[in-house]
């Protein structure tokens, strides 16, 4: 068993939690403490009832998640939300949630393990949110249909599939960039255009940067904000649990998406 209260300071420093700036709503870092001790790790993308309740089979005293317990504003803890965090008190687990501080992390982050999972080496930045870079960029000589097949395969283990905007079967990708989750938007196409971008990996987005991404001549592979996002914590926990004699389980809850 570990200390709580350590195994928090850790992830904290590592993954600077307090320095990187996050969207309204996410808070980062420790969400719910336990009775103090650590004996298993759990990990999952989303916090939901599906990955609590697997936690509680586990026997895990740790979910460490991507999506975390809090979005919109305070809520009244009532049906579900009621049942989780009973779920949570009853069987001392503790929560600790990274959202952008794992995305942009450069050994755990989402998108520099998808990059390496799709045989892509990062060499650059992408996805500036308040001046941090979240995403990632680099250069390849790589048939686009190729880069597209890998992400469907990576996909539809994880309970998803990946979709690609319309390229000629010749077409070979030379600068791209990655940036999971929702990470097709007006700022991300925006940075393609401005970087020179030829093939943008996302997690999904809006039916209109699709239509847009014709008129930019770049092409998107939309692989599943769900599956895109899962390398990040099962990295992070497999790491914590290594450091510190522990065991871990990944939990997969994919939501189609």
């Amino acid at each position: 068993m570990t200390a709580t209260a350590e195994i928090v300071a850790y992830l904290d420093t590592l993954l600077a939690t307090s320095a990187i700036p996050d969207y309204p709503g996410a808070v980062n870092g420790l969400q719910l403490a336990n009775s103090g001790d650590i004996g298993k790790i759990a990990a999952c993308v989303d916090f939901s009832s599906r990955s609590v309740s697997r936690a509680a089979e586990e026997q895990a005293d740790l979910l460490i998640v991507h999506h975390g317990m809090f979005w919109g504003g305070a809520k009244a803890m009532t049906g579900s939300a009621y049942t989780r965090l009973r779920m949570l008190l009853d069987n001392d687990i503790a929560v600790y949630a990274s959202h952008l501080p794992l995305d942009c992390h450069q050994t755990f982050g989402n998108n520099v393990l998808l990059s390496k999972r799709l045989g892509l080496i990062p060499s650059g930045e992408f996805a500036r949110y308040k001046g941090t870079a979240i995403g990632a960029s680099g250069e390849a000589d790589v048939a686009t249909i190729d880069l597209v097949g890998k992400a469907k395969n990576f996909a539809r283990t994880h309970g998803g599939d990946a979709v690609a905007t319309p390229f000629s079967e010749s077409r070979r990708t030379r600068k791209w960039a990655v940036c999971t989750g929702a990470g097709a938007s007006a700022e991300t196409l925006q940075e393609a255009k401005d970087s020179a971008i030829d093939t943008l990996i996302v997690g999904e987005g809006p039916h209109w940067t699709a239509v847009e991404a014709h008129e930019l001549d770049l092409v998107i592979i939309y692989a599943g904000h769900y599956a895109t996002e899962t390398l990040g914590v099962a990295a992070l926990a497999e790491h914590v649990a290594e450091k510190y004699g522990l065991d871990w389980t990944m939990i997969h809850a994919p939501t189609g998406l």
